[in-house]
């Protein structure tokens, strides 16, 4: 079977975007690692990374961990 290559894509635009979405509630460093992992996921279930896709997954990953880290304090 081969093996599901896509091209690498520029995704600053998206952590710029989700940073400036969770400033103050994530650190950059967070968000990134989240971007790269959706990324990583989309390709994994799809096949391809489209930057729109990998936006909507990090956000959502994004909120669930704002909302755990709330409900710890």
């Amino acid at each position: 079977m081969p093996d599901k290559i896509s091209p690498p894509r520029d995704f600053s635009p998206v952590v710029d975007r989700l940073n400036a979405e969770f400033t103050g509630v994530h650190d950059p460093a967070t968000v990134t690692r989240c971007v790269d992992a959706a990324r990583q996921g989309a390709l994994d279930v799809t096949g391809r990374a489209t930057p729109d896709l990998v936006e909507r997954i990090a956000r959502q990953h994004l909120q669930v961990l704002a909302l755990a880290f709330a409900e710890r304090r």
